[in-house]
């Protein structure tokens, strides 16, 4: 069936970093765009990044520019997402999606369970 699972969420201080994995099975992973988002409490599920199947085109939230890199390895049915210099406010649940939709989450075929990150001051 169908899985997508994230992993390497977990605490860290402000300035730090964390890289988020998603693993994906089941469905043709390599020519699917994926995406990720992230849920605060009490707030909505909000765009992060995206990259094509092909690895080739990339978008990012505006307020996310320059911090965090998404990529992908299509051998391995892999995502990444590289976060650097955290803040507490990127503290969130963080899902993976797969299969179109680009920012939106809606749009998106598949979706993961999410891995948390918290970033403490």
């Amino acid at each position: 069936q169908v899985q997508l699972v994230e992993s390497g969420g977990g605490l860290v201080q402000a300035g730090g970093s964390l890289r988020l994995s998603c693993a994906a099975s089941g469905f043709t992973f390599s020519s699917s765009n994926m995406g990720w988002f992230r849920q605060a409490p009490g707030k909505q599920r909000e765009f992060v990044a995206a990259i094509s199947w092909s690895g080739a085109g990339t978008g990012y939230a505006d307020s996310l520019k320059g911090r965090f890199t998404i990529s992908r390895d299509n051998a391995k049915s892999m995502g990444y997402l590289q976060m650097n210099s955290l803040k507490p406010e990127d503290t969130a649940v963080y899902y993976c999606a797969a299969g179109g939709g680009w920012s939106n989450w809606s749009n998106y075929n598949y979706g993961g369970q999410g891995t948390q990150v918290t970033v403490s001051s």
